[in-house]
């Protein structure tokens, strides 16, 4: 045996002398920077580009952000140090987030909110420990295109996660004119618009109008998505600097929208239940839904992620949701017509708790918990435009462009990578995290490698592409 490995290894070392000394033009092409200068890389962009994922911002997350995992790439043709507003190890749980606890005798996921080392400093209103150092990262979880022009955006009645980054003395501050001070970048990313749909597709558009309106769950008027969008592309090129931009997903990509329609399907055909009757829409009307139109292409419904707690309530007698609703509104800060009172949601929707949920029209299925044929019409409609908009900036402007609704699209049907299975399916697809939305650490690092790649072609570079390997996917309790 000994003998064997000892010929084997010589043979291996002859060749290899063999093919170096006569064929030097395999060698692997060394890294390069191209037509950019990567010295100071900042970051653009929404809870995607903070690393957010099990549905809050916690120190692993954002040191598994993409840009991060980015910035170590830039670092092998020059780049400098990415700074990032982390929470300390101290609070390194953040806002908080969702954990895998287990799975109940039926295989579903049962999941449970971390609840300690968090970086809370006031519950009423919501604020985060303060980070005011300089940051590379200036994304702003939750922060739509309508929204960067607003002024307190960045105070303690604006986004929590924009006050968290903002001085006290300058509250007003838009997050334009916080980007239009970072001038002496070299190269940049934004991803950004997501919001601008999704917020609208995650709550089922039923903060669309009338009795839960907000504003914040609306989707953006494209002339104000192309006025706003434009402004930040030239604060960030106002010195000719490079960077790359990226689209806005497919929302029906996302195992947020994916994930509850099969166990719905099999609750009704077990009962040999023909069909739902749900709200639509603000509730204004009701529609009926054919078993076969769930998760359907055409005239398709999707049940959200968050449907997934009432889904077993199908056929029983019960007021369980509408209940849970009213302490919701009651303590969100929407502008409400109703008041967040039990009678008052009942009296808008017109709903009668003592018929069968989902069943009749009298106790539909909330409009918050699906989105609808005519609902995802709107989303294509609005995420055509905006992508649209930001494709033709990026042209306009020279930038390279990270397509992500092409790749995330391409990625429904699954692939495979080094003898590992990826999908969009929850859990087990390895891409996305336990919120449905965001991607794991290993899902960011995928999507470091697509837009290192749309570097590379647009920019004649050579950064190399991201071991995804070297990144987690989603923990199970025994890895906790």
């Amino acid at each position: 045996m000994k003998k064997f490995f000892y010929k084997s290894s010589v043979l291996a070392l002859m060749a290899g002398m063999f093919l170096t000394s006569c064929d030097p033009e395999i060698d692997t092409p060394s890294s390069s920077a191209g037509e950019v200068n990567f010295a100071k890389y900042i970051a653009i962009g929404n809870s995607l580009t903070a690393g957010q994922g099990d549905g809050g911002v916690y120190r692993e997350g954002q040191l598994n952000s993409y840009p991060a995992i980015m910035a170590e790439q830039f670092k092998t043709v020059g780049g400098g140090e990415f700074t990032q507003p982390l929470f300390t190890e101290e609070q390194r749980n953040g806002t908080g987030y969702l954990r895998l606890a287990g799975f109940t005798a039926q295989g579903s996921p049962i999941t449970a909110n971390v609840t300690e080392a968090l970086a809370i400093r006031s519950v009423s209103p919501r604020l985060y420990t303060k980070y005011l150092e300089p940051i590379n990262n200036l994304a702003v979880p939750d922060i739509k295109v309508a929204d960067v022009k607003t002024a307190g955006y960045g105070s303690t009645q604006g986004n929590p996660h924009f006050e968290r980054i903002t001085p006290d003395n300058n509250s007003s501050q838009t997050y334009l004119q916080r980007i239009q001070q970072s001038t002496d970048h070299t190269f940049f990313s934004m991803w950004i618009g997501n919001n601008d749909v999704l917020s609208y597709a995650t709550s089922g558009a039923a903060f669309s109008g009338g009795a839960l309106n907000s504003n914040s769950r609306t989707i953006t008027p494209t002339a104000t998505f192309d006025a706003n969008y434009s402004e930040l592309l030239t604060a960030l090129t106002a010195g000719g600097q490079k960077g790359v931009v990226a689209t806005i997903p497919d929302v029906t990509a996302i195992p947020f929208f994916t994930t509850v329609g099969p166990s719905v399907q099999q609750l009704l055909a077990a009962n040999n239940i023909p069909g739902l009757v749900a709200l639509t829409g603000s509730g204004s009307s009701r529609i009926q839904i054919a078993p076969a139109q769930i998760n359907a292409a055409q005239n398709g419904v999707y049940f959200l992620l968050t449907s997934s707690a009432y889904a077993s309530l199908v056929g029983q007698r019960t007021g369980k949701y509408w209940r849970d609703l009213a302490r919701q509104v009651s303590a969100s800060q929407d502008p409400l017509a109703v008041r967040g009172t039990l009678a008052g949601l009942l009296l808008a929707y017109q709903v009668d708790t003592t018929a069968m949920f989902g069943l009749s029209a009298g106790n539909p299925i909330p409009s918050a918990l699906i989105l609808d044929a005519a609902e995802q019409q709107n989303v294509r409609t609005a995420t055509e435009a905006f992508n649209n908009i930001i494709k033709a900036q990026a042209d306009a402007r020279g930038l390279a462009l990270f397509d992500a609704n092409a790749y995330f699209n391409n990625v429904k049907t699954g692939f495979g990578k080094n003898g590992v299975a990826y999908s969009p399916a929850f859990i087990t697809g390895n891409l996305f995290s336990l919120d449905g939305v965001h991607p794991t650490p290993r899902g960011y690092a995928f999507v470091a490698s697509e837009m290192i790649r749309a570097i590379n072609s647009k920019y004649n570079a050579n950064v190399p592409t991201v071991d995804e390997t070297q990144y987690r996917t989603v923990l199970f309790p025994t890895q906790q």
